[in-house]
């Protein structure tokens, strides 16, 4: 057996689960990165407003026009027909106007307005940068969920999470810079989550699937001792496989790579039970995030998981909600389930944060893949809208208490100061101190960056 063969025998070995789904920024990693830094290649003038990112990915669609978005127009006409035709992969749509079930009422000291849909989050408006006027390519979840998560609707893509990752390293040696909670299977399952043509190790390590940090632990992490002493022999050979195919082959990402993740997942076996172990936390704190509820026990653990990661070096952490917001038909019932689900959570989330002083230096983020139509779909649903909806930042700083952009009386047309993803996702990286035009990656004879040849930071949401 050549040495090819024996490393794929060996890493299809139980005790090696962890190790061949661990991925993050590591010593070199760190080295490299830090030489950029002190050659400015990417790196913007000044301190970092952000340190790390926790990106609340609400999988589907969150209706705009039932959240964030107040309308009195859609109120004061529903059930009339739309006075204009609609972008839509439905064509037996109807264009009549549905107005939205839940009451909407201005917060804080900001005034901003928010729907009883979520109460506990409208509680928080001024925490809240409400940016109005996203918009977005494609209608499909595919092409729209690749568009957020990677910047690209129809390319494999690095993940955002893999940019930073690449650009910034982890800021704990022994845990990965890029970490996914929940991801779901759909709609790009692990693209979503990728390096793509990053080195691999850049990919996200995760934790639980389809919307839960299930028990809030990685396999193998707290094996037993002896389990733990074969586990040794067997990275010891996988480890001496790489560096001799390294020694032939000469200088190889890959292997680096390789040769990286299996070093982390190594040492994450010290340092990560101790941070994954939610049951170390005060009762109080798991009741804020719902822990003792069936309905927000699930996200509720995820988002205390995302508040421990933030907090020990992780770089770039996804929460999926289990739930997909994606009503074409129940809206009432649909929404409502993944609000409870999600809002007293993610409002649990907000004050920790600030009360553990993460707030200022970590950049949240709340929303879909784009929005929903202000018209009915059959009886009682709305259909796919990627030309306006929301995005929620939060922390990491941006302007509390502030909206910015429009969409038209109906909520439908991102129509003031609109913001495409390329631009969202242009501004994330400057507030973590780095220029999106100059944060590039040679593969296939081009120079690639996570906004492509589009973006523009939003400088207006900064605070």
């Amino acid at each position: 057996m050549n040495d090819l063969s024996m490393r794929r025998v060996v890493l299809s070995a139980g005790p090696l689960s962890v190790a061949a789904t661990m991925s993050a920024s590591m010593s070199r990693r760190a080295a490299f990165a830090d030489s950029l830094v002190e050659s400015g290649d990417y790196r913007l003038p000044g301190v970092p407003r952000a340190k790390r990112v926790i990106f609340l990915f609400m999988h589907g669609g969150p209706s705009q026009v039932d959240t964030f978005d107040y309308k009195p127009e859609l109120q004061s006409r529903d059930g009339e027909d739309l006075p204009f035709g609609l972008h839509t992969t439905q064509l037996n749509a109807k264009l009549r106007i549905l107005g939205s079930p839940w009451k909407f009422s201005q917060h804080g000291d900001s005034g901003l307005w928010a729907s009883s849909l979520l109460p506990n989050m409208a509680k928080r408006m001024d925490d809240f940068c409400v940016i109005r006027s996203m918009h977005t390519r494609g209608t499909s979840h595919g092409q729209a969920v690749g568009m957020i998560n990677t910047g690209s609707d129809n390319l494999v893509r690095p993940s955002v999470g893999a940019w930073l990752s690449y650009a910034l390293g982890s800021n704990h040696p022994d845990l990965p810079a890029h970490l996914a909670i929940g991801p779901a299977t759909a709609h790009g399952g692990p693209r979503n989550y990728g390096a793509a043509f990053l080195p691999a190790m850049h990919q996200a390590t995760v934790v639980g699937l389809n919307g839960s940090a299930g028990s809030g632990q990685v396999p193998h992490l707290n094996a037993s001792e002896e389990s733990s002493s074969e586990s040794d022999v067997v990275f010891d050979l996988v480890q001496q496989l790489n560096q001799r195919h390294r020694q032939r082959s000469g200088p190889d990402r890959e292997i680096e790579g390789a040769i990286e993740a299996v070093d982390l997942a190594r040492r994450m076996r010290a340092s990560a039970p101790e941070v994954f172990d939610l049951e170390a936390e005060t009762e109080a704190t798991q009741m804020a995030y719902g822990m003792n509820e069936k309905a927000t026990e699930k996200f509720g653990r995820s988002c205390l998981l995302a508040r421990r990661l933030a907090e020990s070096g992780v770089r770039f952490i996804t929460v999926s909600s289990g739930q997909v917001w994606d009503q074409h038909s129940k809206l009432r019932s649909g929404h409502s389930k993944n609000a409870l689900a999600t809002d007293k959570p993610i409002a649990a989330l907000v004050d920790d944060l600030k009360q553990r002083g993460l707030w200022e230096d970590t950049l949240l983020v709340w929303g879909g893949e784009f929005g929903r139509t202000p018209t009915m779909q059959g009886k009682d649903g709305r259909d796919h809208n990627p030309q306006g909806f929301t995005v929620l930042l939060g922390g990491g700083g941006v302007k509390g208490g502030f909206a910015f952009g429009e969409t038209d009386e109906f909520g439908y047309h991102a129509v003031a100061d609109r913001v495409h993803m390329h631009d969202l996702h242009a501004t994330m990286l400057h507030l973590l101190g780095i220029d999106h035009t100059k944060l590039v990656f040679p593969y296939a004879g081009r120079e690639f960056r996570l906004t492509d040849v589009y973006g523009r930071v939003v400088k207006e949401v900064l605070a």
